[in-house]
């Protein structure tokens, strides 16, 4: 038995899988995110311990004998965000998480040194970790002068399994301390910005093994002895191993708090002009590409607080098939934007609204909005010589059959629809673990999901929707210009 234990922004899934990989439990438990500040965005570290453990003690009671046959525990989790600790190992202020836009001034400093996008193969976006750390040294010179170690999120669930400091490959991409086609750290780039490589922990792949659970900690959790920690992903890195995106060609669109537009590649084929982040896979000797926009399903989600509806009554008013785009246009620049803009500034907005504007042209409009954003990643992704000719529909977004069939048609390729059934970052973090503890070759163990539905682009109305595209794509310019 095998878990994937997965740290999003809102909560921890823990996955318990046999050893082909199939689901026999699954538990979750919440997390909160604090904003201080506009543009603020904070976890407390033992937040996560605390849900992992609830999760975890779920698993134990929903399948007791199962869970004493565990051998293995590979993690996933949200990228970037900065985990500081001292030299004892404690945690020195909150973690700031990947939406988490204050350090926008020191990104824009590491960027404009020429070495930053050369050798980490990306722009260094305000929600990278590096330009989070330039912050706090910067704002909070005492608790900077104190950090023995920085660790991104699911990288301190390890340590706090294992008591062993190490990051994978996928993960530590997203740092811009990552020497990215060579897979290991830049001296380069921890000395321009003021790290040290002792700061660091140790870069491992993705089925490479941590260690061994700490027998103390084995026993508070019920878990046998010897459970080895799995270093596993990043979670879009996670997600692709559990759809079975491992080559060229294959690809995922995520729509979840955030939206994803991933191109597994064969090769490193950096572009950081267009915006689009060129990150290690999590299996050996790959690489993926991919776009990303900050809001997706948390546009709905923000509408649905402002109407006091829940998100599915939003979708349900809209039906199950499209008609023309609505007049009502939409921004979903509601955290910034990182693909194609790169802009923690921007700021989303509504155009066209009339007095006869009702709610549901307000859903179409944001549904609409944040499908013609990931047709920008689309492009973003095509300028530099990936190849998506479909694309399998992941997340809480995929829900909606409105929403499926907009993107089809802005996108212009079928997107397939999985099964019911763990296709997530959970999966492939268990799948990692697999890997890592049997030797099983990736391609054997992540292979892809049984596929229930293909939605094909309404060819009726690819012209009306194109003209729209347009229409979106010129107003990012205009918004940008207002005072």
């Amino acid at each position: 038995m095998f878990v994937g234990l997965d740290l999003g922004t809102s909560g921890v899934r823990a996955l318990l899988v046999d050893a082909d990989g199939a689901a026999v439990a699954v538990a979750d438990a919440g997390l909160s995110v604090s904003h201080p500040h506009p543009g603020w965005s904070e976890q407390d570290p033992a937040d996560w311990i605390a849900a992992s453990e609830q999760a975890l003690a779920a698993l134990v009671e929903q399948a007791p004998d199962a869970m004493a046959q565990l051998r293995g525990i590979g993690l996933s989790g949200q990228m970037h965000g900065a985990t500081l600790l001292d030299a004892e190992g404690a945690v020195l202020r909150p973690c700031m998480l990947w939406n988490d836009t204050r350090s926008h001034a020191q990104a824009a400093k590491l960027d404009a040194n020429p070495d930053f996008p050369r050798i980490s193969g990306n722009i260094v976006f305000p929600g990278f970790t590096a330009p989070k750390v330039m912050w706090v040294a910067e704002n909070e010179p005492e608790i900077f002068a104190q950090v023995a170690k920085v660790l991104l999120p699911k990288d301190y669930l390890s340590y706090w399994l294992t008591g062993r400091a190490a990051s994978d490959m996928s993960d530590s991409a997203g740092t811009a301390w990552m020497d990215v086609g060579a897979r290991e750290w830049s001296q380069e780039l921890l000395n321009g910005s003021g790290m040290r490589a002792d700061q660091m922990p140790d870069l491992i792949e993705g089925t490479d093994i941590v260690g061994t659970i700490r027998p103390e900690l084995a026993k508070a959790l019920g878990l046998p002895a010897e459970v080895q920690v799995v270093a596993g992903g990043g979670d879009n890195a996670a997600s692709a191993c559990g759809v079975g995106a491992l080559g060229e060609g294959d690809g995922f669109v995520s729509l979840g708090t955030s939206g994803v537009l991933l191109a597994a590649r064969d090769g490193f084929a950096p572009s950081p002009e267009s915006a689009v982040h060129t990150f290690c896979h999590a299996i050996p000797g790959t690489w993926y590409q991919m776009g990303v926009i900050l809001a997706a399903t948390d546009c709905l989600n923000w509408l649905a607080s402002v109407t006091g509806v829940k998100p599915a009554e939003l979708t349900a008013e809209l039906g199950d098939s499209i008609t023309e785009p609505g007049a009502v246009r939409f921004l979903p620049y509601l955290s910034g934007e990182r693909t194609p803009h790169n802009d923690s500034a921007v700021r989303g907005s509504f155009i066209n609204l009339s007095i006869g504007t009702k709610r549901s042209d307000l859903a179409r409009a944001v549904l609409e909005g944040v499908s013609f954003a990931l047709r920008d990643n689309l492009e973003a992704l095509n300028s530099t010589g990936a190849r998506l000719d479909r694309v399998l529909a992941i997340g809480g977004g995929a829900q909606s059959r409105y929403w499926i069939e907009l993107l089809a048609t802005v996108l212009n390729m079928p997107v397939d629809l999985p099964e019911r059934g763990e296709f997530g970052a959970a999966l492939g973090a268990a799948r990692l673990a697999i890997c890592g503890i049997t030797g099983a070759a990736p391609e054997t163990v992540m292979t892809k999901p049984p596929v229930s539905q293909t939605i094909e682009p309404r060819a009726d109305l690819q012209g009306a929707y194109e003209a729209a595209y347009e229409a979106f794509a010129q107003s990012y310019p205009t918004l940008k210009a207002m005072p």
